[in-house]
């Protein structure tokens, strides 16, 4: 199975039976294989946050962060205004909801769906689980992650 990923991967023809490869010079820096970039951070729209009330039961985004240990696996319930969508990314897609509660860093939380995907300013309802330290490579790390959300647009 090796072999035949390694040869998947090459785009040369093998030598005629009995003769050795052509030594080759290493290709130019310009086409050496480059790692994929680390994702940057990407603006959020500014929203006005004002007057959002706590989800009936739910908790503010600071308390989810606040209270992450705690809530790790449980279904977790926020009333926010999305600041920033990704359609269909791995099959999901991708909310950014704040309420206008914590700090830097602990002010966004990240939520996919295989729902409905509002428009960037619409207050929403996320209910789902909360994941800790996702980890889906290529420098998307998320500490607090709601996944799989149940998603309402008020």
């Amino acid at each position: 199975m090796t072999v035949l990923l390694l040869l998947a991967g090459c785009s040369k023809e093998p030598p005629p039976a009995g003769e050795a490869p052509a030594a080759q010079a290493p290709a130019p820096a310009s086409e050496a294989a480059q790692p994929h970039p680390v994702p940057t951070a990407s603006p959020v729209a500014d929203v006005d946050l004002s007057g959002i009330e706590k989800a009936e039961g739910g908790k503010t985004v600071a308390e989810v962060f606040a209270e992450k240990d705690q809530l790790a696996g449980a279904n977790v319930t926020i009333r926010g205004k999305v600041v920033k969508t990704n359609a269909g990314v791995m099959g999901k897609n991708w909310l950014h909801v704040r309420d206008g509660s914590g700090a830097e860093g602990t002010n966004d939380l990240t939520v996919t769906t295989a729902s409905v995907l509002p428009e960037v300013g619409s207050t929403v309802v996320v209910s789902g689980p909360l994941t800790l330290d996702k980890d889906f490579g290529m420098g998307y790390r998320y500490d607090v992650i709601i996944e799989d959300a149940e998603v309402t647009v008020e």
